[in-house]
């Protein structure tokens, strides 16, 4: 089938990437979860925005039993519309799971690979409406995905919660550790892990922030997390990627770094139930 892209400007008339369509995306995991047992395609999130109707997408993965009460870990690609990399990631992760559902035994994963969809569509950082959604969380927002999203953040009584970036600044990979005290000892693997395909940033100074081997501890105001009053709070993950490095290496290095969090966390469970 070929699809028909569209140009656009931005608001200052500098010209875009040409639109791409949001089934780049949904369509391959339309294909998967049509033939899989474990991937499930849930009702889309629907909002309004400009006049318009847009879904958001939502997918369920179901591991094999673990022996106990399913793991709810939450996957957010997508959030910022420009970084193309972190939504085929996801993709990417979901087609190594399907490959082997082992890696997820015990977990139930709730998938999010476009969080942006109209800037996923433009081309933008931002969501049709001028907002960068990653400054809005639990600040009241209006915006109709945050709402979106902050209803299903708060329905899920998730265990952990992992938002997929890329970051133009940053030569390397890093990450952000929030929430439970276990949050950093799940990066080290994972940085470890995507440091076979892209090198892990070791900057003392990281997106402004303080970091130490790649991992750190502070935030901006209003990124994708738990509900502020959550107890016990989730781990809280995020992975960046460089930008400017070729896409399918950023996609391999989110991926097993997604897997390498899920391994470590089992153990750490596991161990927890064994006290």
């Amino acid at each position: 089938m070929t699809t028909a892209y569209q140009t656009s400007t931005s608001r200052d008339g500098a010209p875009r990437l040409p639109r791409r369509p949001l089934d780049t995306i949904t369509a391959p995991l339309a294909e998967i979860s049509g033939r899989s047992s474990s991937l499930i395609a849930c009702p889309p999130g629907r909002f309004e925005l400009a006049g318009q109707t847009h879904d958001l997408p939502r997918y369920l993965f179901l591991g094999p039993a673990g022996g106990a009460d399913p793991i709810r870990i939450g996957i957010f690609a997508g959030v910022h519309g420009d970084e193309r990399a972190s939504s085929f990631a996801l993709l990417r992760f979901v087609q190594l799971l399907e490959e082997n559902p082992p890696i997820a035994r015990g977990y139930c994963l709730f998938l999010y690979p476009v969080c942006n969809p109209t800037g996923y569509e433009d081309n933008t950082r931002h969501n049709r409406n001028g907002k960068d959604l990653n400054r809005e969380f639990w600040r009241n927002s209006r915006q109709p995905e945050i709402r979106l999203l902050e209803s299903e953040l708060a329905a899920h009584a998730l265990n952990g919660i992992i938002s997929l970036h890329t970051d133009d600044t940053s030569h390397g990979v890093y990450g952000y550790a929030h929430g439970a005290v276990i949050t950093r000892h799940l990066l080290v693997p994972a940085l470890a892990a995507a440091g076979e395909f892209l090198p892990v940033n070791k900057d003392g100074v990281i997106d402004g922030f303080r970091a130490r081997d790649g991992i750190i501890r502070d935030s901006f105001e209003g990124v994708l997390r738990a509900p502020p009053a959550t107890k016990p709070r989730p781990f809280e993950v995020i992975l960046e990627t460089p930008h400017q490095a070729p896409q399918y290496l950023q996609e391999a290095a989110l991926a097993v770094a997604l897997r390498a969090i899920l391994d470590e966390y089992r153990q750490f469970i596991a161990y927890a139930q064994n006290l």
